[in-house]
C-alpha cells in the first residue's frame, strides 16, 4: 500500500498513536518512517494495524503495578492485561482484513439439469 499523510494519520488512529499537542512523532511508539513502513508492507489498512498492534505487544516492558502511599492507593494497568489488550487489537484487525478478503472473492455456482423431455 503506498502511505499517504491521510493514510499514516488514520493509521497512527487506529493504533492510539496520536501525536500529542505540541508534541512530535517522536513522543509516540512510531515514527513517520516506522508506519510508512507498516502501510508499505501491508496489503490494507487493517493488516497495518494489525501489525502495528503486534509491535506494540512486543514493545510492551514491565512496569510498578501498585503502589500506595498513606491512605490512598493507586492500581495501574497490569503487563498481562497490556498485553493481552494489544494481542486482542491485533487478532480484531486481522480478523477485519480476512473477512474483506473473504467478501472481494466471495460468489457461488449454480448447476441445472435440464428434465429430460420424451
Amino acid at each position: 500500500m503506498e502511505p499517504s499523510i491521510a493514510l499514516r494519520a488514520r493509521l497512527r488512529k487506529l493504533l492510539n498513536e496520536a501525536i500529542p499537542a505540541g508534541g512530535t512523532e517522536a513522543n509516540t511508539n512510531f515514527l513517520d518512517a516506522e508506519i510508512d513502513l507498516l502501510l508499505t508492507e501491508a496489503d490494507s489498512l487493517h493488516g497495518a494495524a494489525s501489525a502495528g498492534w503486534m509491535e506494540k505487544a512486543g514493545l510492551l516492558q514491565g512496569d510498578i503495578e501498585g503502589y500506595s502511599s498513606g491512605t490512598e492507593k493507586y492500581d495501574l494497568t497490569s503487563l498481562k492485561d497490556r498485553l493481552s489488550h494489544a494481542l486482542a487489537m491485533s487478532k480484531q484487525y486481522s480478523d477485519m482484513e480476512a473477512d474483506a478478503a473473504g467478501k472481494d472473492a466471495s460468489g457461488f455456482m449454480i448447476r441445472v439439469c435440464p428434465p429430460e423431455v420424451l
